[in-house]
């Protein structure tokens, strides 16, 4: 996946130029939502999505909900697409013998926390969760995706980007109209300040906010070359240096990125020169060679809820089947 156009965050004359394309996607996406048949799974099904392409936070809210419903036993499974990977599932990810190439890197993070599975076709993913003992389904991704019903939608919204332009893509960032969206989800969580005026963009409904933390920040006392090949690898650098990090360099890759031996060798021989360490992301850290990963330190982070009791009271009645009839 290529970085996102910098027009996607403002508007202009690329993005009117690129407008009836937005409109014939926007009206492909509501048609296949309209004629959609969702199958629906005998276990509650909780969807953690976003409304524009590119990170917003999804997998590490995944996450900590998995944790959450764990704790409370009630034997929650993962279900993500597997995007980057090759293998269309339904497949149980086995972090043993699968790499990011087979299943993507996302559910390589995911199945730290509980069983996870991908599958290009949602519901069969979720029958195959089921029939392994799944008490309920948490997806990563998929709110734009019609083929499982959801019995809690929560839609997660970066408050330093927002909805970008507003327009619908390749005009803009959205993977549909902001209007329809909101109307399908049941809740908003917030991640980190909102400078984009998106409490207010989002006041028809509950609002969870949270933010992004060093959950085992990387011990380096020294300076650090970081990179990343996430959605906005900017993010990635602000954490490193809010985790007390002296950043000397800072490079950014496409999201998903395959590294290959001469670019690492690069950062390497740069650090090097620099007196540095390496530091990258989880996600990015599972796509390196198996020879790099000693050699390369991992900032990983979890979310932190400014108030745990909206959300349980969500996960409660999700779970109890009492936020969709």
């Amino acid at each position: 996946m290529r970085p996102a156009p910098e027009f996607w965050a403002r508007d202009g004359i690329a993005a009117h130029l690129l407008q009836p394309l937005a409109w014939a996607y926007e009206a492909a996406g509501a048609a296949r939502r309209a004629l959609a048949r969702p199958w629906r799974a005998p276990v509650p099904v909780i969807c953690v999505g976003n409304l524009v392409a590119g990170g917003a936070g999804k997998t590490p809210v995944a996450l900590s909900l998995a944790h959450r419903l764990a704790a409370r036993a009630l034997r929650p499974h993962l279900l993500s697409r597997g995007y980057g990977g090759r293998l269309p599932g339904p497949v149980r990810v086995d972090p043993a013998t699968h790499d990011a190439a087979a299943v993507g890197d996302e559910p390589l993070l995911l199945a730290r926390a509980a069983p996870t599975w991908i599958a290009r076709d949602r519901a069969a993913g979720a029958q195959a969760a089921v029939a392994a003992g799944a008490g309920v389904i948490v997806m990563d991704d998929g709110f734009q995706n019609p083929a499982l019903a959801k019995d809690l939608s929560l839609l997660v919204v970066d408050g330093d980007y927002g909805f970008g332009n507003r327009r619908v893509m390749p005009a803009g960032p959205l993977r549909e109209p902001v209007a329809a969206a909101l109307a399908r989800a049941d809740a908003a969580v917030l991640m980190g300040e909102d400078r984009c005026g998106m409490a207010a963009a989002l006041a028809g409904l509950p609002l969870l906010r949270a933010r992004l933390i060093p959950a085992a920040p990387a011990a380096l006392d020294g300076p650090v070359v970081a990179f990343a090949g996430i959605a906005r690898p900017e993010k990635f650098f602000a954490s490193v240096a809010a985790a007390g990090m002296r950043l000397v360099a800072r490079h950014g890759f496409a999201d998903h990125r395959a590294y290959r031996e001469r670019e690492l060798a690069r950062l390497a021989a740069e650090a090097a020169a620099l007196g540095a360490r390496l530091v990258t992301t989880a996600k990015d850290a599972v796509r390196l060679p198996p020879a790099w990963r000693a050699r390369v330190a991992v900032l990983e982070v979890e979310v932190l809820w400014q108030d745990e009791a909206p959300l349980d009271r969500l996960l409660a009645a999700a779970a109890a089947g009492k936020v969709r009839a």
